[in-house]
């Protein structure tokens, strides 16, 4: 069987995130998966794009279903000289033997994609959607599985990339 490195690509082009504000809303459920996830997406921001990290706010909520309405409240709050570049929600649902998980995933994700559309800045969906817990440990990089690969990684790499070109687009360059 062929195998290939899992997650998304970095971009080609290298982009400078050392102005930009960004903001981590992650929840406390299933928090061990969770804190894995907000680490690579910090890391990857500090490492590869120079992202300061005291332009990095962090914000807990209880679940993934306050993700959106967080997001858009804490985008609306911010101020003209301390605007958000970009939004991840962070979040971790585990199918369980109720209709409650499909419920959750559905609306979370609608909302997620409406803040970023309504508010103009760039919200990532960083809300992963497993079957079972070692699903949920694998794409946090933890676990036992061989080909783990945290996610927080690429939410941190489609962060950036969307934060530099939304300011390009906000000037008009294309």
């Amino acid at each position: 069987m062929e195998t290939f490195e899992k997650g998304v690509a970095p971009p080609a082009e290298n982009f400078d995130g050392s102005s930009l504000r960004i903001l981590i809303v992650h929840t406390r459920w299933n928090y061990r998966i969770v804190e894995a996830l907000v680490r690579g997406a910090e890391e990857t921001m500090i490492s590869k794009y120079h992202v300061q990290p005291e332009n990095i706010t962090l914000h807990s909520v209880a679940g993934s279903y306050e993700l959106p309405f967080t997001a858009q409240r804490l985008i609306s709050a911010s101020t003209n000289t301390l605007k958000f570049d970009a939004v991840i929600c962070i979040g971790v649902l585990i199918k369980g033997s109720t209709m409650h998980f499909e419920y959750i995933a559905e609306a979370v994700s609608h909302g997620i994609m409406r803040v970023g559309l309504d508010s103009g800045v760039p919200v990532v969906f960083g809300v992963l959607t497993c079957l079972d817990d070692e699903q949920a440990l694998e794409r946090a990089g933890l676990g036992d599985r061989p080909g783990k690969h945290n996610h927080g990684i690429d939410w941190g790499h489609c962060a950036v990339e969307l934060a530099c070109k939304n300011r390009r687009w906000k000037d008009g360059i294309i």
